[in-house]
């Protein structure tokens, strides 16, 4: 993930780092500051039941979005850890300086785009973006048959506006968890984290990382 990250452009300051536990103790450890929280978890049919009934209540109540949010639906069913950095990337490249020309104009020319447009845009202009999702398939991130049965997916946790959100490019919208700061981002996605693992709490393949300062 770090490789495809200098591939955007992105400053050697920042990495990708596994966060090795929810609780305090391990979270502490995790370099600050984080940008960004990633989530590795198996698409089990609780998880699958469990997110129909969170859209509709979702649609049935409503929320807050910000109109801020960078939010990329999900057109090929194995690039989710592509959407994932995508993801974390575009809504703190502010922070990140991206280099990456060619990326840079991606972001520009798609900012007022809607989600399923820059979804679009995503696969018909970014092919050297495509050719780096398979280059880091091939390095064991992400399976390599577009086609294949996905067993387990990739999220991100940003921060935005004072909010948390959850940015899936599979489901229809992004999800608000409710306030955060920057400074607590790392441990207010943890909880939401926490949330998944409990809904599967049988299965033990779940991985986190979080995209932060590199320690020097």
């Amino acid at each position: 993930m770090n490789k495809f990250l200098q591939m955007l452009g992105v400053s050697s300051e920042w990495k990708v780092v596994d966060v090795f536990g929810l609780d305090d103790e391990c979270l502490a450890w995790v370099p600050k500051p984080v940008l960004s929280v990633i989530l590795l978890f198996p698409c089990s049919e609780k998880y699958h039941e469990f997110a129909t009934q969170e859209q509709k209540e979702i649609e049935e109540r409503g929320q807050t979005v910000s109109d801020s949010i960078y939010y990329i639906k999900q057109l090929v069913s194995n690039a989710c850890g592509t959407i994932a950095l995508l993801h974390c990337v575009a809504n703190n490249s502010d922070k990140l300086q991206v280099t990456n020309e060619n990326f840079k104009k991606l972001l520009e020319e798609s900012m007022t785009l809607s989600p399923l447009e820059r979804g679009q845009k995503l696969q018909a202009v970014a092919a050297g973006i495509q050719d780096m999702h398979q280059e880091l398939a091939q390095e064991g991130q992400t399976e390599l048959n577009p086609n294949e049965q996905v067993n387990h997916h990739f999220i991100a946790f940003v921060h935005k506006d004072g909010d948390l959100y959850e940015l899936d490019g599979r489901k229809e919208f992004p999800i608000n968890h409710g306030k955060t700061t920057p400074e607590t981002l790392l441990e207010d996605a943890a909880k939401v984290c926490k949330q998944f693992v409990a809904r599967d709490s049988e299965d033990v393949n779940f991985t986190v990382m979080a995209l932060t300062a590199a320690e020097n």
